[in-house]
């Protein structure tokens, strides 16, 4: 299988779909490239791709 490259959105709507409201624009506007494509992702891989999201989103941010 190919490398594909696809947005957080279209993971989170296909695999975990009630998290869609949690999530900013840009945190569903993400790329990521999955390795082995989205066919084979599974609902649990899809957590953690959405955790890794987040998480790198937040080190950008500057606190007041």
């Amino acid at each position: 299988m190919d490398m594909e490259t696809v947005t957080l959105a279209t993971i989170v709507e296909r695999l975990a779909p009630e998290l869609v409201n949690f999530l900013t624009i840009q945190e569903l506007d993400t790329k990521i490239v999955l390795r082995d494509g989205i066919e084979l992702l599974e609902p649990e891989d899809a957590m953690e791709i959405v955790q890794f999201s987040i998480c790198q989103g937040q080190t950008s941010m500057i606190l007041h």
